[in-house]
C-alpha cells in the first residue's frame, strides 16, 4: 500500500534538497493553493463524463511461497510501461487504463487484470517464479523487511530516510488479535508488506464535497465485505491487518497521551468536507509538514494554455497517506479525482471490481442524503466505523446513520450492506453502468454476505482445517497460499471456494 498513487514520477535524491529549496517548496505550495482556487472558481473545470481507473499492487513469490525480490528483473522482462516498482523488491505494481463508467468500465477493469497478471505470471514462471495479489503475503518473516530488500530507487531511499530521522528511533508494531503482535523495527519495510487495489473515480467539482463524504461513509462497508488480510507472520490479528500496520509502519510520532501531538501521516481522515474541495488539499498542506520538499524546474511547469501542473502541491500529497485521498490531475483540461485506498489487492479481479463496485455505487446514491445524514453520524463515528470494519469483517457491527433517528445506534454490517444492495444498484445505473454489469458485480456481494465469506474469512478457515490436519504452522501458511494462489487465478469469486475438508 505505496506512496506512489500521484507522485510527480520524477525520481528524487537527498542530493536535491537542501533548506532553500525546502523554504522555494513551501512558497510554491501556497502559489498552487491558489491557483487550484482559482480553478475551481472556473464553471468550465473539470467537468466531463465521470470515469474510474484502478492500481494493483502484487506480490512475486517463489515455488516454495516464499517472497521473490526479483521485481527489477521482471519489469524488465514484462517491458510493460503500465507496470511499476514498488517499495520492496517482492512487489510490482499495474497502472491500470482508466475507463469512462458508462462504457463498462468494470467488465473492462476486470478484463485488464486477468490479462496482466497472466502476462506478468508468464514473465515470472521462466525465473521459477509467481504472481499473487493478497493484501499481505502470509509466508512473510522479518528476513524479507530488512534495508537490503528495499528497492533501489533514489526516491525510496529519500523517503526512508526522511521518516527514520522524524521517528529518531525504531517503529513500533501492536496490534491486537487473537494472536496480538508486539514488534520493533528499523526501517519502513513493513509498509510495503501491504499490497492494495486503489481505486480512483472522477468527479466534477460541484459534486466533490458529497461523494467525497459518502465514499468516507460506505468505505467501512467496502472493507468488511473485502477484508483479505487476517494476519501477520503467522499471527492471526484483524480482519484487514493492513490497516494498522500501514499506519504503524511509517509513524513518526511519539504520542503523549497527556498532550497534543501531530496528525497520523496515514489517516482516515479528519472531519466531512463541508463545501469547496480546496479545504481537503488545504488541510494536507496545512497539518503536515513536508517530508520531501523537491521543486521543479521551472522549464517544466506548465504553459499558460494549459491546466498547471501543481507539481509540488501533488508530489506532497503522495506523502500523506490518507485512506480516501483528494487528487488533482492536469491532463485532460485539469479535473478532480478520489482515490480510495483502503481495499485491499485480492483475492481475485472479479472480487476487487465487485467491491469497487459496491462502494462506488452505493456511495452515489448517499451522496444526495448527505446534507441529512452528517448531522446523524459525528465524523468520530464513521471513522470508529473503519477500524471497527478493519477489525472484525463481516462479524463487525458500525454505528449507521439512518433518517429521522433519535439516538445512536448499532447495526451489524452485514444487514446495513444487505439493506444498501438495492441502493449501490441505483447509483451505478445513475453513473450509466449497463444492467449486466451490476448483476454480475453486486452478484457477487450478495453471495459473499449469503456465505459470510471475504478472503480473510477463506484464509483463516483453510488454516484452521489445515493446522487440523497437524500441519505445522509454516506448512500450513504456505499450503494455504498454494491454494490460495491456485483459486485466485481462476478467478472464481471467493465466496465459492472449496476448504480442505470439503474438498474430495
Amino acid at each position: 500500500m505505496n506512496s506512489r498513487g500521484q507522485s510527480v514520477g520524477r525520481d528524487i535524491s537527498e542530493s536535491h534538497r537542501d533548506q532553500r529549496d525546502a523554504a522555494l517548496f513551501r512558497e510554491r505550495l501556497q502559489t498552487q493553493l491558489d491557483d487550484l482556487s482559482d480553478l475551481l472558481a472556473q464553471p468550465e473545470f473539470g467537468v466531463g463524463p465521470q470515469s474510474i481507473g484502478a492500481e494493483l499492487e502484487l506480490y512475486i513469490i517463489d515455488a516454495e511461497g516464499n517472497p521473490s525480490h526479483i521485481n527489477q528483473r521482471l519489469l524488465e522482462a514484462a517491458a510493460d510501461p503500465q507496470l511499476t516498482l514498488e517499495l520492496n523488491k517482492y512487489n510490482l505494481e499495474y497502472n491500470l487504463t482508466p475507463h469512462l463508467l458508462a462504457e463498462s468500465a468494470f467488465r473492462a477493469t476486470e478484463q485488464e487484470m486477468l490479462k496482466k497478471v497472466h502476462q506478468l505470471d508468464r514473465c515470472a514462471a521462466a525465473a521459477d517464479a509467481r504472481i499473487v495479489p493478497i493484501g499481505i503475503l502470509p509466508t512473510l518473516t522479518m528476513d524479507d523487511l530488512t534495508e537490503a530488500c528495499i528497492t533501489p530507487k533514489e526516491r525510496y531511499y529519500a523517503l526512508l530516510g526522511e521518516l527514520v530521522r522524524l521517528r529518531g528511533g525504531q517503529f513500533e508494531i501492536d496490534i491486537d488479535g487473537a494472536e496480538p503482535l508486539k514488534m520493533k523495527v528499523d526501517n519502513i519495510t513493513l509498509e510495503g508488506a501491504n499490497t492494495s487495489f486503489q481505486v480512483h473515480q472522477r468527479v466534477a467539482p460541484e459534486d466533490y464535497a458529497n461523494r467525497f463524504n459518502a465514499i468516507q461513509l460506505a468505505t467501512p462497508l467496502a472493507l468488511a465485505i473485502g477484508a483479505n488480510s487476517p494476519g501477520l507472520f503467522g499471527h492471526q490479528l484483524w480482519d484487514e491487518t493492513r490497516i494498522p500496520l500501514f499506519k504503524q509502519s511509517i509513524d513518526t510520532r511519539h504520542v503523549d497521551p497527556y498532550g497534543w501531538h501531530e496528525p497520523a501521516r496515514v489517516s482516515f481522515g479528519h472531519g466531512w468536507c463541508r463545501g469547496d474541495p480546496h479545504e481537503l488539499f488545504e488541510q494536507m498542506v496545512r497539518l503536515y509538514s513536508p517530508l520531501l520538499p523537491v521543486c521543479e524546474p521551472s522549464s517544466e511547469r506548465a504553459g499558460a494554455a494549459e491546466a498547471p501542473e501543481l507539481a509540488e502541491l501533488r508530489l506532497h500529497l503522495s506523502t500523506v497517506w490518507l485512506w480516501n485521498r483528494p487528487v488533482y490531475d492536469h491532463v485532460a483540461g485539469g479535473h478532480l479525482r478520489i482515490e480510495m485506498r483502503a481495499m485491499p489487492a485480492g483475492p481475485t479481479a472479479i472480487d476487487m471490481v465487485a467491491g469497487a463496485a459496491f462502494l462506488i455505487g452505493v456511495s452515489t446514491s448517499l451522496a444526495d442524503e448527505m446534507e441529512s445524514l452528517l448531522p446523524a453520524i459525528p465524523f468520530h463515528y464513521a471513522e470508529y466505523n473503519f477500524y471497527r470494519a478493519a477489525q472484525y469483517g463481516l462479524s463487525s457491527r458500525l454505528v449507521w446513520p439512518r433518517r429521522g433517528q433519535y439516538g445512536l445506534e448499532e447495526a451489524s454490517v452485514v444487514d446495513v450492506i444487505a439493506q444498501l444492495l438495492p441502493s449501490a444498484d441505483d447509483g451505478l445505473a445513475a453513473l450509466g453502468v449497463s444492467q449486466s454489469e451490476r448483476d454480475r458485480y453486486l452478484g457477487v456481494i450478495e453471495r459473499r454476505l449469503a456465505a459470510r465469506m471475504n478472503g480473510a474469512d477463506w484464509q483463516r478457515q483453510c488454516l484452521g482445517q489445515l493446522m487440523g490436519k497437524r500441519y505445522s504452522k509454516t506448512r500450513a501458511l504456505k499450503s494455504m497460499l498454494e491454494r490460495y494462489r491456485e483459486l485466485s487465478a481462476s478467478n472464481t469469486p471467493v465466496a465459492e471456494w472449496p476448504l480442505p475438508n470439503h474438498q474430495s
